[in-house]
């Protein structure tokens, strides 16, 4: 058993050494710079915002809003192909347009609510 331990042991440093730049900054946590670990704790709470999830409803309201119109508005000009690539790519457009509607609607927000902060 322990000739198995010690082979495993072996193959994972190996692993370990072939990905120095991730282990290095993984071990350097504890520097001043941000570390890989921090960064991804940051992304994942900036996933798990209000903010972030309201986009994502919004996109997908706007992209499912796309393919209903473009299901039942579509006429026999082309192939069933070229008709599902046209209603993706409107879809993507429309919930791309929806989100930039929200993001600069809430950048209004926070511009508005910092100059009444100064004001006040």
């Amino acid at each position: 058993m322990a000739k198995k331990a010690t082979r495993s042991a072996g193959k994972s440093r190996a692993k370990k050494s072939s990905r120095t730049g991730t282990a290095v900054a993984r071990v350097s946590s504890s520097g001043g710079s941000r570390s890989q670990e921090g960064t991804g704790e940051a992304f994942i709470k900036l996933l798990q915002s209000p903010l972030v999830a309201e986009l994502v409803a919004v996109a997908a309201t706007a992209a499912l809003a796309a393919l209903a119109e473009q299901g039942f508005t579509s006429s026999g000009d082309g192939s069933r192909g070229k008709r599902a690539g046209k209603a993706v790519k409107a879809a993507g457009k429309a919930a791309a347009a929806a989100v930039g509607r929200r993001l600069t609607t809430e950048i209004d927000e926070i511009r508005k609510a910092a100059k009444d902060g100064v004001k006040a």
